[in-house]
């Protein structure tokens, strides 16, 4: 870990243990400066690329075979790697990522042990830890050499590989040096991870969806050097772009989609399938170019010839492919304002109806809304996959899991619609994996976060922006993400860790990565900024970084910088701390005016005084014999007189303060507003704006929004003045649920009650929610590479 990571990494921590919902003594709206890095350069401290940026380049000229016999990678590789730091290296760090199935890896040897519950372990668990013991996919190196031939030193370090130069690269140079390599390919469905392949026993072919498969260059940066970090399986990838000419060789029966155009179709694609092509470039609808005939035919074959398949792809930052003879394809040559891109999927049939329906559409539909929301969609193709891994994504093409049942139904059993077929699942499932993996063209594909470092940099960004295309593929869309009601569970519980932590120390990943900062956006974007003034600013934070490497300092101060909208108390209360949002309404106290005349005043606090109920303790007490009716001599003046009569002093002292006055302060004694005091305590230590719906007279509500620097002095208490001439009769806080607050019990002025309705159910012995919890636990940590859709 780098240094300025690893300090940063020790303040979240401290910020987390330190900053709970009972400690107040620091201040919520303190400046980051003293947490994010020094403006420089490189970057400025708006935000925006410096105008001294750089960023290293890595081309890549690959030839790659899977032998189908063996489920094996046979590649080799020029890589031309370009220089352009300011900074002389002697040494160059490349990727294995694939030797995280060596059993000697870290990721094999840091993997958490599964959890056993009463000396029970289920028959697919079980299944699953000893493929995992079996199988060794560790990369064999058999060959590394200078573009003239000669040997290269290289030292092999667990999933990353230093290759040592003859001769230092200056800054402006470039190196060219060839890899060859091979190894076993993991079957996705017991070794599970982001790449392998699937067996299919009924018809004897497999589906092969690769990544990570090449050695690739390491990220040199001017934050942190090299980052070559081990990869363990939580942290992704972190690389540069470049250009790729890739040759893959598969049978010649096998279909390939991959990254980047096709170069030789003549040579690979059948007549009909080129045809198809060309009538679907003016064609309005989804065209088959494999149709599902021809797929299920073409499965049954077994073709003793090869085929090379060659792509071409410009400036991306890694490349993957997937290969099969059951692939059908289809494909929607779709318009986004003169710019063309080649929308398509492949599936085999056992995903059918479910793909044809709703894959193509739905890459559509992220492209339309992704590029409203920061850019126009830059390159030819998109691509969504059927196979083995259920969520993954790469460079214009990425792998989606969720197919129908074995009868074609789409699944659920909770949710049947009138034709029988189950609606909920798989059909949700399937639209929001490819909404989320498409969308990681946009993050981090072509805004290069550092995946390795923050994972929440592009599965946060890409989730909200996810959340907001799957409203609007129907209304009432079942968005798994996004809602702040919805993140309350996580934010209350225990074992949290900040946002801002290492990918491979978070905890409860899921929520954690992708849900709190998608919701953190959502509430940012409606709560506290307004939709257009969000859009505005996150535009342009994009805009700024396509084909660029940005920081988590380079969002926090390209949103302020592009919106003027101080933002540092949410970022630190947000994504630096585990605080939650309980904000309480604790009482509302009416004023109004003292007109300071006693024939007004005087009879209104007797009025108050007769209204005022008799305590037990005078009731008590009426009734007994006083010693002043026995001696009535006892009795002088002041038993008679009431000091809320009006006396001719009163008047005259009234009439003296009058005449001090000027006629403008005077007219202020005649005021007859109510002053009303709205108290608030934040219970849950998260500073938010209030939202309220103040009620007038019991007919009228009105939506006040105040922002959440009035918590600027005391982030533990403060109140808010109302003046109305109305009777204020209720006030609700947060109304439309914008900000997780986790209770809402205290959120009403005269206090309202929640309701909820307890379910009855019949004790029987039966599997607890813990052990059922350990199974499913036992069973996610069969791998260290559990695939995204899952996590």
């Amino acid at each position: 870990m780098r240094r300025p990571q690893l300090l940063l990494l020790a303040l979240s921590v401290f910020v987390a243990r330190h900053a709970t919902a009972q400690d107040f003594s620091h201040d919520r709206f303190r400046q980051l400066d003293e947490l994010l890095p020094t403006p420089n350069v490189y970057r400025t401290a708006s935000g925006a690329p410096g105008h001294q940026y750089w960023q290293q380049q890595a081309d890549h000229d690959i030839e790659v075979e899977i032998d189908d016999e063996n489920q094996r990678i046979i590649g080799t590789e020029k890589i031309t790697y370009t220089n352009n730091s300011p900074d002389t290296l002697r040494y160059l760090w490349v990727q294995l990522e694939n030797n995280i199935f060596s059993p000697k890896s870290n990721g094999a040897l840091a993997s958490i042990a599964p959890s056993f519950s009463e000396d029970k372990l289920p028959f697919r668990t079980m299944s699953r830890l000893v493929a995992a013991r079996d199988f060794d996919g560790s990369v064999h190196v058999t060959r590394i050499a200078s573009s003239t031939g000669k040997p290269l030193p290289h030292r092999i370090v667990d999933t990353m590989m230093r290759i040592d130069l003859p001769t230092p690269l200056a800054p402006g140079q470039r190196i060219s040096f060839h890899i060859d390599w091979n190894y076993d390919i993991n079957d996705a469905t017991t070794v599970r991870a982001r790449t392998g392949y699937e067996y299919f026993e009924d018809d004897g072919n497999y589906i092969y969806e690769l990544a990570h498969w090449f050695p690739r260059m390491a990220s040199y940066t001017d934050y942190a050097g090299w980052q070559n970090k081990s990869f363990i399986g939580s942290g992704e990838f972190t690389l540069e772009f470049g250009d790729y000419d890739v040759a893959i060789t598969v049978p010649a029966d096998h279909v390939v989609a991959a990254t980047g155009v096709l170069q030789n179709p003549d040579e690979v694609l059948e007549q009909s399938w080129r045809r198809r092509l060309r009538e679907a470039e003016s064609a309005d609808e989804l065209v088959f170019i494999v149709t599902p005939e021809e797929a299920e035919a073409n499965e049954k074959s077994r073709s003793t010839e090869k085929k090379t398949w060659r792509f071409h792809a410009e400036n991306v930052r890694d490349f993957a492919f997937a290969s099969s003879r059951k692939f059908i394809w289809d494909a929607w040559l779709h318009d986004m304002n003169g710019h063309r891109v080649w929308a398509m999927s492949a599936y085999p049939k056992e995903a059918e109806p479910l793909w044809s329906k709703y894959s193509t559409h739905a890459i559509i539909h992220t492209l339309d809304v992704y590029s409203r929301y920061t850019f126009r969609y830059p390159y030819p193709v998109a691509w969504s996959v059927n196979g083995p891994v259920g969520g993954m994504e790469y460079p214009m093409i990425c792998f989606n899991g969720p197919r129908t049942e074995d009868d074609g139904t789409y699944t659920d059993q909770s949710t049947s619609s009138k034709d029988g077929k189950y609606w909920n699942r798989s059909k949700y499932g399937l639209i929001s994996v490819i909404i989320h993996e498409v969308g990681h063209n946009y993050f981090p594909m072509i805004v290069n976060s550092d995946e390795r470092q923050w994972t929440w940099m592009d599965e946060g960004l890409n989730t909200f922006l996810q959340s907001l295309a799957e409203q609007e593929w129907e209304e009432g869309y079942p968005s798994r993400r996004g809602e702040p009601k919805d993140i309350v569970e996580y934010m209350t519980s225990e074992n949290q860790v900040p946002i801002m932590t290492n990918s491979e120390s978070v905890i409860q990943f899921g929520s954690n990565a992708y849900g709190k900062p998608a919701t953190a956006l959502n509430v940012l974007r409606s709560t506290v900024m307004g939709e257009e003034l969000f859009d505005e600013a996150f535009r342009e934070f994009a805009r700024r970084w396509q084909f660029k490497r940005p920081e988590p300092a380079d969002f926090f101060r390209t949103m302020e910088d592009a919106s003027a909208v101080d933002l540092d108390w949410f970022w630190r209360g947000w994504f630096y701390t585990t605080d939650h949002v309980d904000i309480a309404v604790t009482g509302v106290r009416l004023h109004t005016v003292n007109t300071e005349d006693p024939d007004i005043e005087k009879p209104r606090q007797e009025s108050e005084r007769e209204e005022e109920p008799t305590t037990r303790r005078e009731s008590w007490h009426a009734s007994a014999a006083k010693r002043v009716d026995r001696y009535p001599e006892l009795k002088d003046f002041y038993n008679e007189f009431d000091e809320l009569d009006v006396t001719p002093q009163d008047r005259e002292k009234f009439e003296e303060l009058m005449a001090k006055l000027e006629d403008d302060e005077a007219a202020l004694l005649g005021n007859t507003l109510n002053f009303y005091v709205i108290d608030f305590e934040n219970l849950g230590g998260l500073v938010m704006p209030l939202i309220l719906d103040v009620t007038y007279d019991g007919t009228d509500t009105e939506r006040v929004r105040i922002p959440a620097e009035i918590w600027r002095r005391d982030a533990r208490r403060t109140s808010k003045l109302f003046m109305t001439d109305r009777e204020i009769t209720a006030v609700a806080l947060d109304p439309q649920l914008e900000t997780a607050d986790s209770d809402r019990n205290n959120n009403h002025w005269p206090a309202k009650a929640v309701p909820s309705r307890f379910k009855l159910f019949k004790e029987e012995k039966k599997k607890n929610a813990m052990q059922l919890a350990a199974e499913a636990e036992a069973e996610a940590s069969t791998s260290a590479t559990t695939s995204k859709d899952e996590r």
